[in-house]
């Protein structure tokens, strides 16, 4: 059984790097993309501070599709280039808005949450989706952020069978 270490860091660095010890250890034994995807957004809502909603969209069919994820209920389906998800997605590239309410075209699934980070999910060059995280906070996520949840999105993919 796998437990849940609290971190005890005010050094967001120092925070990503015993986080992403712990995804490590959670994958040991397990390569199966969708549990790995699961498994990851409930460690990430259980241990990282001030989120509403942890989860995963996929890419099928030239959509951003709901995956697992924490929370409360989402939208289950999201245009390329439409909200913080879908322009990540479409530019392959880590968003991170400080205020949603500013972002144009942005989604609104739960009215609590009011900063978002989403990172896209690419394995050699393909896009399979992204990781997106809301937080009640404004302005709750920093380029710390971005890169720590990068390296875990990194080892979230080095450590799954991903099918082609």
């Amino acid at each position: 059984m796998f437990t849940i270490a609290n971190i005890e860091t005010k050094d967001k660095p120092d925070f990503y790097h015993q986080l992403n010890r712990q995804v490590k250890a959670l994958f040991e034994g397990e390569r199966d993309f969708l549990a790995n995807t699961a498994n990851l957004a409930s460690l990430l809502f259980y241990t990282m501070p001030a989120l509403n909603w942890v989860g995963f969209y996929f890419y099928k069919d030239n959509q951003l599709v709901l995956g697992p994820f924490n929370g409360k209920p989402a939208c289950v389906r999201i245009d390329m280039g439409k909200g913080v998800c879908g322009t990540s997605a479409a530019n392959r590239q880590t968003e991170r808005v400080d205020n949603v309410h500013e972002f144009p075209g942005h989604i609104p699934c739960d009215s609590a949450s009011n900063a978002e980070i989403v990172v896209p999910l690419i394995d050699n060059e393909r896009l399979l989706g992204v990781l997106d995280i809301d937080s009640p906070q404004f302005s709750r996520f920093d380029d710390a952020d971005a890169r720590g949840l990068q390296l875990i999105v990194k080892t979230l993919l080095d450590c799954s069978d991903l099918k082609a």
